[in-house]
C-alpha cells in the first residue's frame, strides 16, 4: 500500500500545471530562436538568436527533467 501512496504522490508533483507553463514558456522561446535564427541574415542577429534558441532548450530540459524526477 505504501508504494502505491508514493506513486499517487509523484503523479501529483509531476503533473503540476506550474511545470507544463514553465515548459511551455520553454518551448515558445525557443521557436522564436529559430524563427529569428531563419528570418533575419545578419551574423549579429544569426548569434543573438542561436543564443536565445540555446536559453529555450536549457529551460525546456530543466522542466522535462522536473517531470521525470517528480517524487
Amino acid at each position: 500500500m505504501e508504494q502505491f501512496e508514493e506513486r499517487e504522490q509523484s503523479m501529483k508533483s509531476a503533473n503540476q500545471v506550474s511545470i507544463y507553463k514553465s515548459l511551455l514558456v520553454g518551448i515558445l522561446i525557443g521557436v522564436v530562436g529559430v524563427f529569428g535564427r531563419f528570418a533575419f541574415d545578419s551574423m549579429a542577429l544569426s548569434i543573438a538568436c542561436w543564443v536565445i534558441l540555446l536559453i529555450g532548450t536549457i529551460w525546456s530540459f530543466k522542466a522535462v527533467f522536473k517531470i521525470l524526477d517528480a517524487k
